[in-house]
C-alpha cells in the first residue's frame, strides 16, 4: 500500500507544470524594458582555460571555433527579428564571451570584469558576484534591454540553470542586484 501511494505521488508531481522559471520564454521577452539576457558564450571547445592563460590574449584561452561563432550570429540574428534592436551589450573579458558579444551584431560591446569566469579562480567568486549585484542595481529598472555574455559558472550564481553554450536566462531588473528570474533561452543551434 505504501508504495502504491509513493508511485501514485510521484506520478501526480510528474503531472504537474515546471516553475515559471524553468520554462523556456520567447525572444521577443527581451525587447521588453527592463529585461536582461545573461548569455552563456557561444560553443568554444574543450573545458576550462589552460593553467598559464591569460586574459587579453587569445592565443592562450580557449576559443570559439567555426560552429561557436556561426551559433553567435544566428543568435543575434533572432534577437534582432524579435525585436531587440536597441540593447545595451556587456561581455566577459574572456576572448570567447566578446567574440560572441561582437558577433551578436547588436551595438559597441563594453568589457566588464563583473561577468568574467571564476571556474578555475574560485578565490574570485564573491568579488565577481558582488560587483556585478552592485551593477545590476544600478540599472535602470525600465531601461533599455541588456545582454551580458558570460560563462556558465556566472549564470548558475544567478539561477538553478546550467545554460550550455549559447544558452541564456531572462531577468527583469527590479532595483536590486537580484533581478527577477523569468526563464530561460534553450541553447542556439
Amino acid at each position: 500500500m505504501r508504495r502504491l501511494l509513493i508511485l501514485s505521488l510521484a506520478a501526480m508531481a510528474s503531472a504537474l507544470p515546471a516553475r515559471a522559471d524553468e520554462l523556456p520564454l520567447p525572444l521577443g521577452e527581451l525587447a521588453r524594458p527592463g529585461r536582461v539576457l545573461m548569455l552563456r558564450h557561444a560553443h568554444a571547445p574543450g573545458f576550462g582555460d589552460p593553467p598559464d592563460f591569460v586574459i587579453g590574449d587569445c592565443s592562450t584561452q580557449r576559443n570559439l571555433d567555426a560552429s561557436g561563432r556561426d551559433q553567435a550570429r544566428r543568435l543575434g540574428a533572432r534577437l534582432r527579428v524579435a525585436g531587440l534592436s536597441n540593447a545595451r551589450v556587456l561581455s566577459s573579458q574572456w576572448c570567447r564571451a566578446l567574440e560572441t558579444a561582437r558577433l551578436l551584431a547588436l551595438g559597441p560591446v563594453e568589457p566588464l570584469p563583473e561577468l568574467n569566469s571564476f571556474f578555475q579562480r574560485p578565490g574570485d567568486r564573491q568579488a565577481i558576484l558582488d560587483g556585478l549585484r552592485v551593477f545590476l542595481a544600478r540599472l535602470p529598472v525600465d531601461g533599455q534591454p541588456v545582454i551580458l555574455v558570460t560563462h556558465q559558472v556566472v549564470v548558475n550564481a544567478f539561477t538553478d540553470a546550467t545554460p550550455p553554450a549559447g544558452g541564456a536566462s531572462i531577468f527583469q531588473l527590479n532595483g536590486t542586484g537580484a533581478p527577477t528570474w523569468l526563464g530561460t533561452i534553450p541553447e542556439i543551434r
